[in-house]
C-alpha cells in the first residue's frame, strides 16, 4: 500500500514537458478532449482551405495555369473529404464534448476512455489520407463522393489507404455518438426531463442516432470497393455483372443523412445564441424539437435526389422530388421560430449574434436553391454544374461553419475565462461575410449558364464570374487566418471575462433555450433600454 501511495505522490510532482504531453495524450476530461477536437478541426480546416485555394487559383482565368488536370482532381477530392470529415464534423464533436456534460449537469462524458480513443484515431486517419497525395500515382482523384468505377477500376494505388482512412473516421464517429447518447440519456441532472434539455443537447442526441445509423453504410460501401479492387469481386463493375448505380444508392443513403449530421448541431447552436442576444426565450421550443426530429427522419428517405439523372423510373423520381420538398416544412418552422425569437427582442449585435443572423439569412438562401434542385425536370439542367456547388457551399459555409465560429465566440469566455476583442471579432465577421458571398454567389450564375463542376478549364464566357469567385475565396481564406490570430491573442492577453460575459444579458443563463424551470416566471425578463445600451 505504501508503494502505491509513494507512486501517486511521485506522479503529482512529475513536472516538465512529459506531464504536459501526458495530459493531452491520456486525458479523459471532456473539456480537454473537446479542446483537442476543436484545435484538430481548425488545423484540418486550414489544410482543406489551402486545397480549395489551389482550385480557385487554377480557375482564376481560363487555360491551365498552375496545376495539371490530374492534380486538380486530387485537390477537389481531398478538399471535400477533409472539410466534411476533418473540419466540420470533429468541430461539432468538440463542441458536444465541451457543452453537453455542462448543459445536462453531468460530471463528464459517460465513457471517458472511449472518448479519448475516438479522438486519437482521427489524426492517424487524416495523416494517412493526406499522405496519399505524396504516393506514387497520386492521391484519390475521383471526387469526394468517390463514385465507382472511377474509385475502383480506374483508381490510383493509394485508394487502399483512403479506404482504411474512411474506416477509421467512421469508427471514431460511431464511438463518439455512442458516448453522446449514453451521456444524454443516463447522466442528466435530476429533474431535467427530455423536454427540458437545451436545444444543442437535443440536436446532438438526434445527430448521434443519425451517425450510428449511417456510418456502417459508408463502411459497407468502402469495403465493397476494397473487394472490387483487391479480390476480383464485381459489386460495382458492370463487366462482371455488378452495377455502378448501386454504388450511388449506397453512398447517398449514407451521404444524405450525413449532410444533416453537419447542420443539425448548427441549429442547436443558433437556438442558443439568438435568444441570448435577443434577451427572450426561444420561440416555440417544442416545435423546434419536433422539427429537428422530422428533418432527421426525412433525411433517410430522400437520398436519390442526388441521382435524378441515372435513369430512375418516373414513380421513383416523383417520390424523391416530393419527399425532398417536404423537408422544407420543418426547416421553415425553425427559421420562423428564430425570426420570431428576434422579433421585438432587445437585440444587441455582438460577434456571435452577427454570425448567427448571417447563418439564418444565408442558410435560408442555400435551402431555397436546394428546393430548386429538388424539382426533377429542372435538376436535369442543374445537375453537376456550379449551381450545385453554390447550393451546398451556402448550406455548409455560412451554415455549418458560421455556426461553429459563432459558438467559439459565444462560449469562449466560459471556456477560457478571457474575453475576445469585440472589434477584431467584428472585423473577422465582415471579412468572412463578404468573402463567402463574393465566392459563392457568382457560382449560381456560372452554373445556370452551364459551367460544369470539377473541371480545371472552361470557355471564355465563364471567365468574369470565376475571377470574382476566386478573389472572394482568397478574402475568405485570409480572414480565417485572421480568426486564428484573434483567438490566440484572446487566450494569451484577453481581458478577464466577467461572471455574466454578455453585457446587458441580465440573468440569462447560457443554457437558455429550454423551457423555464417550473419555479420561474413564464414571461421573458424585462430589460430596460438603458441597461441594454449600457
Amino acid at each position: 500500500m505504501s508503494e502505491v501511495i509513494h507512486a501517486d505522490h511521485h506522479d503529482d510532482h512529475d513536472h516538465g514537458p512529459a506531464k504536459g504531453l501526458k495530459r493531452w495524450l491520456f486525458t479523459t476530461n471532456h473539456k480537454d478532449i473537446g479542446t483537442l477536437y476543436l484545435w484538430f478541426s481548425f488545423a484540418m480546416f486550414l489544410v482543406g482551405g489551402v486545397l480549395a485555394l489551389v482550385i480557385r487559383a487554377e480557375l482564376f482565368q481560363p487555360g491551365l495555369q498552375f496545376v495539371q488536370p490530374e492534380f486538380f482532381n486530387q485537390m477537389t477530392t481531398n478538399h471535400g473529404l477533409i472539410m466534411v470529415f476533418g473540419a466540420i464534423m470533429p468541430a461539432f464533436v468538440g463542441l458536444a464534448n465541451w457543452l453537453i456534460p455542462m448543459q445536462v449537469g453531468a460530471p463528464d462524458m459517460a465513457l471517458p476512455r472511449m472518448n479519448n480513443l475516438s479522438f486519437w484515431i482521427l489524426p492517424f486517419a487524416f495523416g494517412m489520407m493526406i499522405s496519399t497525395l505524396f504516393m506514387e500515382g497520386g492521391g484519390p482523384n475521383f471526387g469526394w463522393t468517390f463514385y465507382a468505377p472511377l474509385s475502383t477500376t480506374y483508381a490510383p494505388p493509394s485508394v487502399t489507404y483512403f479506404i482504411f482512412a474512411v474506416h477509421l473516421m467512421g469508427a471514431s464517429s460511431i464511438m463518439g455518438s455512442i458516448n453522446i447518447i449514453a451521456t444524454i440519456l443516463n447522466m442528466r441532472a435530476p429533474g431535467m426531463t427530455l423536454m427540458k434539455m437545451p436545444m444543442f443537447v437535443w440536436t446532438w442526441l438526434i445527430t448521434a442516432y443519425l451517425l450510428i445509423a449511417v456510418m456502417p453504410v459508408l463502411a459497407g460501401a468502402v469495403t465493397m470497393m476494397l473487394f472490387d479492387i483487391h479480390f476480383n469481386t464485381s459489386f460495382f463493375n458492370a463487366a462482371g455483372g455488378g452495377d455502378p448505380v448501386m454504388f450511388q444508392h449506397i453512398f447517398w443513403f449514407f451521404g444524405h443523412p450525413e449532410v444533416y449530421i453537419m447542420i443539425l448541431p448548427a441549429f442547436g447552436i443558433v437556438s442558443h445564441i439568438i435568444p441570448a442576444f435577443a434577451r427572450k426565450r426561444l420561440f416555440g421550443y417544442t416545435s423546434m424539437v419536433y422539427a429537428v426530429a422530422s428533418i432527421a427522419f426525412l433525411s433517410f428517405i430522400v437520398w436519390a435526389h442526388h441521382m435524378f439523372t441515372v435513369g430512375m423510373p418516373l414513380a421513383g423520381q416523383l417520390f424523391f422530388m416530393y419527399s425532398t420538398m417536404l423537408i422544407a416544412v420543418p426547416t421553415g418552422v425553425k427559421v420562423f421560430n428564430w425570426i420570431s425569437t428576434m422579433w421585438r427582442g432587445s437585440m444587441t449585435f455582438e460577434t456571435p449574434m452577427l454570425f448567427a443572423i448571417a447563418f439564418v439569412v444565408l442558410f435560408t438562401m442555400g435551402g431555397f436553391s436546394g428546393l430548386m434542385l429538388a424539382i426533377t425536370p429542372v435538376d436535369y439542367q442543374y445537375h453537376d454544374t456550379y449551381f450545385v456547388v453554390a447550393h451546398f457551399h451556402y448550406v455548409l459555409v455560412p451554415g455549418a461553419l458560421f455556426s461553429i465560429i459563432a459558438a467559439v465566440y459565444f462560449w469562449f469566455p466560459k471556456w477560457t475565462g478571457k474575453m475576445y476583442d469585440e472589434t477584431l471579432g467584428k472585423i473577422h465577421f465582415w471579412l468572412s461575410f463578404v468573402g463567402v458571398n463574393v465566392t459563392f454567389f457568382p457560382q449560381h450564375f456560372s452554373g445556370l449558364a452551364g459551367m460544369p463542376r470539377r473541371i480545371p478549364d472552361y470557355p471564355l464566357q465563364f471567365a468574369d464570374f470565376n475571377m470574382i469567385s476566386s478573389v472572394g475565396a482568397f478574402i475568405f481564406g485570409l480572414s480565417q487566418v485572421f480568426f486564428l490570430y484573434v483567438i490566440i491573442k484572446s487566450i494569451r492577453s484577453g481581458q478577464p471575462a466577467e461572471g455574466r460575459s454578455w453585457e446587458g444579458a441580465k440573468g440569462l443563463e447560457w443554457t437558455l433555450p429550454s423551457p423555464a424551470p417550473y419555479h420561474s416566471f413564464t414571461h421573458p425578463p424585462v430589460v430596460k433600454d438603458e441597461e441594454v445600451l449600457g
